[in-house]
C-alpha cells in the first residue's frame, strides 16, 4: 500500500488534493492546503496528483484576536 502524510499522520495514497479532501470531509470546507511544503490554491487541486511520500498540509484559518 502506498502511503502519504497528511498534517504528519500516515494515510493511504489516492489519486488527487481534492479526492483526498473528499475523504477528509473538507470537500466544502474553507481550508488552505499544501503539498511539499508548496502552497495549492485550490482550483488547482483537482489537478494535483498525489505520489507516495507526498506531504500534504490543510490547514483552517482561525478567527479571533
Amino acid at each position: 500500500m502506498s502511503l502519504i502524510q497528511v498534517n504528519g499522520q500516515v494515510h493511504a495514497l489516492v489519486p488527487s488534493l481534492s479526492i483526498l479532501l473528499t475523504e477528509l470531509g473538507l470537500e466544502q470546507a474553507v481550508v488552505a492546503t499544501a503539498l511539499n511544503g508548496d502552497f495549492i490554491p485550490a482550483g488547482q487541486r483537482e489537478q494535483i496528483v498525489l505520489k507516495a511520500g507526498d506531504q500534504v498540509e490543510i490547514l483552517a484559518p482561525m478567527q479571533g484576536g
